[in-house]
């Protein structure tokens, strides 16, 4: 029996395995996810980043874990490291205390936290945003209401989305300055039954496009039954509603993930030395992109309508919005962007001064961001 057993073992490090199951000398990477792989939304595109980046490294071993209750970070980032993950990615906001706690539990492991601001010597904060892809939906969705009146559909009121609303609603009212984005929130990144219900009632109070942030199709394919425009969000929905779906926002979640993880595995990234790594990923460093699906940023069906609304521009003159749609895209994707959605001046919905002619947000003004832009109709929580 003991003769058996050593074998066993010699055998198990003869071909490189421990205990976990990874490769012995794999680095060993986990995901903690907020909801299901299968979502179709923010977990699935970081759970498709995350294949990629196995495929990519034959180094690299991954583990994840999906649908994980924001408080309860902690019990699963333990687990994962008593199994001998190095590298631990967190992809909600709300995990970040708890990653940060663990990161002061175990100053040895790497940590990454999506969306979040806090960081310490071996955690790094990453974010692929897309304030700038909403406003461009924003400038079709104003070009494309007929009552002036656009539905969104929020998950939770946090800065990111509020950001992206605010976003979203300036882009609508450059090209109808008297519409209005009402808004309603479900608490939550994957209900349908909510989405559903949100996105029926306001079309029922008079909205013809809709736009959205929920990890489902569900909004777009209640837009569809009513024959109404819609915006994909997050990944590439086009399919759901291919007469209905105008554009959206697309990630790249693989543009970071593979440079971070080939950077530990360099040992450019340590346990000591994360504390100012953050990465801030725009449309110039293409992990975000403007689209109902990949390669179409916008649906050729709605082409002819976006061309026919005419807008006029201090610097453009009197262009189409389709024309200003690309123009805007080609001055956001340069390296120094000569266009952004938050330069001033820029009002609250109060009436309130938050971006001084000349001046845009910084990007700590950005992640931190509780206004409402003027244009916004419906409960604002936090609303300074």
């Amino acid at each position: 029996m003991q003769y058996w057993l050593y074998t066993c073992i010699t055998f198990l490090v003869l071909c490189g395995m421990t205990a976990s199951g990874f490769a012995a000398d794999k680095l060993k990477a986990g995901f903690i996810y907020v909801g299901p792989i299968g979502d179709y939304g923010w977990t699935h595109a970081h759970n498709q980043a995350r294949e990629m980046a196995e495929k990519a490294f034959p180094w690299l071993e991954t583990t994840y874990v999906e649908s994980v209750p924001e408080g309860e970070v902690g019990v699963f980032i333990d687990r994962m490291v008593q199994q001998g993950v190095q590298v631990i990615f967190t992809t909600s906001f709300g995990f970040m205390d708890g990653t940060l706690e663990a990161a002061k539990r175990y100053p040895n492991v790497i940590f990454a936290h999506a969306t979040g601001f806090k960081r310490a010597p071996n955690m790094a904060t990453y974010h692929a945003d897309f304030y700038q892809v909403y406003y461009l939906n924003g400038l079709m969705a104003g070009a494309l209401s007929k009552s002036g009146r656009i539905g969104y559909v929020g998950a939770f009121p946090i800065p990111e989305v509020k950001r992206h609303i605010s976003a979203f609603t300036i882009g609508v009212r450059e090209v109808n300055p008297k519409a209005e984005v009402h808004v309603r929130w479900i608490n939550a990144w994957v209900n349908p039954a909510a989405a559903k219900e949100a996105s029926e009632a306001l079309i029922a109070d008079g909205a013809d496009v809709l736009a959205f942030t929920e990890d489902t199709p569900t909004v777009i394919q209640v837009a569809a039954k009513r024959q109404l425009p819609s915006f994909a969000h997050y990944s590439p929905m086009h399919q759901f509603a291919p007469k209905y779906v105008v554009s959206g926002q697309l990630v790249h979640w693989d543009k970071i993930y593979l440079d971070f993880l080939r950077k530990v595995q360099d040992q450019t990234y340590t346990p000591k030395n994360l504390a100012e790594v953050d990465y801030w990923s725009l449309l110039y460093d293409r992990a975000v992109e403007l689209g109902a699906k990949d390669g179409m940023p916008i649906n050729p069906a709605y082409q002819e309508a976006l061309s026919n609304v005419k807008v006029k521009d201090a610097a453009l003159g009197e262009v189409s919005v389709y024309e200003l749609i690309n123009k805007r895209l080609e001055q956001m994707t340069q390296q120094n962007p000569t266009f952004d959605p938050f330069t001033g001046p820029q009002y609250d919905r109060k009436g309130t001064l938050r971006v001084p002619e000349g001046q845009h947000m910084t990007q700590q003004q950005l992640i931190s961001m509780e206004w409402a832009a003027s244009g916004i109709q419906g409960p604002w929580p936090n609303e300074p």
